[in-house]
């Protein structure tokens, strides 16, 4: 069997398993072949012992009750013990490690990593986690029921393309066609997760942005600088671990942040909570902001 076949067997083998249902025309179509084709490929799976369902609408899909697919498991499988462990050697890497994110990348390809999904993030979370997992390996979009935007200060339902998972699963960015924008939604903020059996339809447009140390999110960078004494670092790096590396020694007791922010929300919030151990240094823009956020407050 040449390689191209035997691709297009595993991708069927995916698919067939999945919590979306296809037909087989919609099976083919997916694997742009034909439907005789498909047909012959559920033929070899049951040839080879696998157990093959067909629901109403012409629905067919691989029952997991195979021996099959016990022994295939056994060989991809984390399970939860070996997951935590996996997990936590990752997180012992720096989040600013390249590394970490290519791991958790290729886990994520091995049997949707749901084991590992599952240490991380617990009860209803954990199945919106996994449920997101299987939407981006399928290339498929979601309704996320009951989002808390903090933003909008509403609860909705969003239908979005979900394409790139934070560390630990924390947040999802998504293409949400309504607004057309990429937006990052926090996994704790969603309500249920849907898949509703349709194809990312913007692929092209996907595009992670940037997060900042503080945790605010955007596409544009603005420099700041703040010189901190003791309690601000201290402060500044257990709230904020990303922050140690944009940090320098200025003398015995302060220290000088340089770094970028995408917003001045997150590290606003920051300064003003420690007014007397912080100097901005060289960022009117932040100036200008707090200057305005001080007057706001003060009516």
């Amino acid at each position: 069997m040449d390689q191209p076949k035997i691709e297009r067997l595993l991708r069927l083998m995916k698919l067939m398993t999945g919590n979306v249902n296809y037909t087989v025309e919609e099976l083919a179509k997916k694997l742009d072949t034909s439907y005789r084709s498909i047909y012959r490929y559920i033929d070899s799976f049951k040839e080879a012992g696998f157990v093959v369902h067909r629901s109403e609408g012409g629905v067919y899909k691989l029952g997991k009750e195979s021996r099959h697919f016990k022994d295939i498991s056994q060989l991809i499988y984390f399970t939860d013990e070996e997951a935590h462990i996996f997990n936590q050697l990752i997180d012992g890497l720096d989040d600013a490690n390249i590394l970490k994110q290519s791991l958790r990348r290729k886990l994520s390809s091995v049997y949707d990593c749901t084991s590992l999904a599952n240490s991380t993030v617990k009860g209803k979370n954990a199945l919106n986690v996994n449920s997101l997992i299987e939407a981006i390996g399928s290339r498929s979009q979601v309704v996320l029921h009951d989002y808390s935007s903090s933003n909008t200060g509403r609860v909705s339902d969003r239908t979005v393309e979900p394409f790139a998972f934070t560390t630990n699963y924390v947040q999802i960015w998504c293409y949400e066609p309504a607004s057309g924008q990429n937006k990052l939604f926090n996994t704790s903020r969603i309500g249920s997760v849907e898949l509703i059996g349709q194809e990312w339809q913007h692929a092209d447009k996907h595009n992670s942005g940037y997060i900042d140390i503080f945790r605010t999110v955007g596409f544009e960078r603005t420099p700041v600088t703040l010189r901190l004494t003791l309690r601000a670092y201290n402060l500044l790096i257990e709230e904020y671990p990303l922050a140690e590396n944009y940090l320098s020694r200025d003398d015995e007791s302060h220290w000088l942040l340089r770094t970028e922010v995408c917003s001045f929300a997150g590290i606003g919030r920051f300064v003003l909570g420690l007014w007397e151990d912080i100097e901005i240094i060289d960022s009117p823009k932040l100036e200008e902001y707090l200057r305005k956020k001080i007057e706001k407050m003060s009516k």
